[in-house]
């Protein structure tokens, strides 16, 4: 396939993010699929990005997810900065064929302000679309600019100006998918985890009530804030509090943090991640909002855990009540449900991971995305002739 696309990643993290890193964890699973597809990716992200790709540009050297929760008069000019830089990049150069964005809000703005004569736009939305409801309900970017979803059931929750510029949804994937059905089983352990950067939409303070109140130990591992370890949070001192994610840790959650039923690991990567996963009984999604694509979720089948949650957003379209995981919409019933959580077959979670959620399904639906965007565009020009 000839098709040049440049890939947007923002500024907030490296690609491959060190540890934490939702959309950037995506893009490293997605670009080298399009690569083996043939597709020449050119990718915008910060200096530190480590992603082989055909070319890459920074506006920043590494990534800046500390300054993310700042005030907004400390880091309105971030986003700004880096969309600039895109900006001068694909103004300078005549052969992108297709800018994938996967920047919140502001890439979207910049990207449709450009006018026809910019490249075709393909702009990923990775979270709650109840949010920016000003640019997303009134949106109007033509045929030259579309978006397309991480479930169903994050797209239905769109305003309808949005849902018109959309060309479907694309679930999530994870290398760890691949031929994760013939990985072999490892011993499981008696606790639980809780996987994900720790905020009131996960509800890990819904997980560590559990723990107590079912006496199965629960491990959360994720980032407070922009503090990936205990040591990091505790040596930041009271002023972190002003980062609402670390008030709802030490409001919400340490309370229940016991070190021995109820643990905070912080971040973890890699083989500690891959590990920590797939010896747990159950991976909890305790969530208070509408998950949008749930990384975790594929994460956790394909390495044979089943899925305890409640039934929000994208859970009903990645688990299979009964079958790969335990759905309900009562928080209280989520207890019973991590207790019964060793009925269902780890084996079925990796025969499912390995069948929907490898990165080469994910690559050929965005393939396929790309060619949809690029006929869109196209329009104007064919009605004219």
């Amino acid at each position: 396939m000839s098709l040049t696309v440049l890939m947007n990643a923002g500024p907030w993290l490296s690609v491959p993010p060190p540890g934490y890193g939702g959309i950037e964890n995506v893009i490293a699973t997605l670009v080298p699929e399009l690569r083996r597809l043939g597709v020449k990716v050119v990718l915008a992200s910060v200096g530190s990005s480590t992603l082989p790709v055909d070319e890459k540009f920074s506006v920043y050297d590494d990534g800046q997810f500390a300054a993310l929760q700042r005030p907004y008069n400390q880091v309105c000019g971030v986003s700004q900065a880096h969309l600039a830089g895109v900006v001068r990049q694909v103004h300078g150069r005549d052969d992108v064929d297709l800018v994938h964005d996967h920047v919140e809000a502001v890439g979207l703005a910049t990207l449709a302000a450009m006018g026809p004569a910019a490249p075709p736009v393909l702009h990923t939305l990775h979270w709650d679309l109840a949010k920016h409801p000003e640019l997303y309900g009134n949106l109007d970017a033509g045929t030259r600019v579309r978006v397309n979803g991480v479930s169903a059931a994050q797209l239905a929750r769109a305003p309808r100006a949005l849902r018109e510029h959309s060309v479907g949804h694309v679930h999530l994937s994870t290398p760890l998918a691949v031929h994760a059905d013939r990985a072999p089983r490892p011993p499981k352990g008696d606790y639980a985890v809780v996987l994900g950067r720790i905020n009131p939409g996960k509800g890990q303070d819904v997980g560590a009530r559990l723990a107590h109140r079912t006496g199965v130990p629960l491990v959360l591992a994720g980032p407070v804030g922009p503090y990936h370890r205990p040591a990091d949070l505790a040596a930041a001192g009271d002023e972190a509090r002003q980062n609402p994610d670390v008030r709802f840790f030490h409001e919400q959650v340490a309370p229940h943090v016991d070190g021995d039923l109820v643990r905070w690991v912080g971040t973890v990567a890699g083989r500690e991640r891959d590990d920590l996963l797939a010896g747990a009984r159950a991976s909890l999604f305790p969530l208070r909002w509408e998950e949008p694509g749930g990384t975790a979720v594929v994460e956790s089948l394909a390495l044979g855990t089943p899925v305890v949650a409640t039934r929000r957003g994208c859970l009903p379209e990645l688990i299979t009540h009964g079958r790969t995981g335990l759905l309900t919409d009562d928080e209280e019933e989520l207890g019973e449900l991590l207790l019964a959580a060793h009925r269902i077959d780890p084996d079925e979670c990796r025969r499912e991971a390995a069948t929907r959620f490898t990165p080469a399904v994910m690559a050929e639906r965005y393939v396929t995305l790309y060619e949809t965007v690029r006929a869109s565009a196209a329009l104007p020009q064919l009605r004219a002739a």
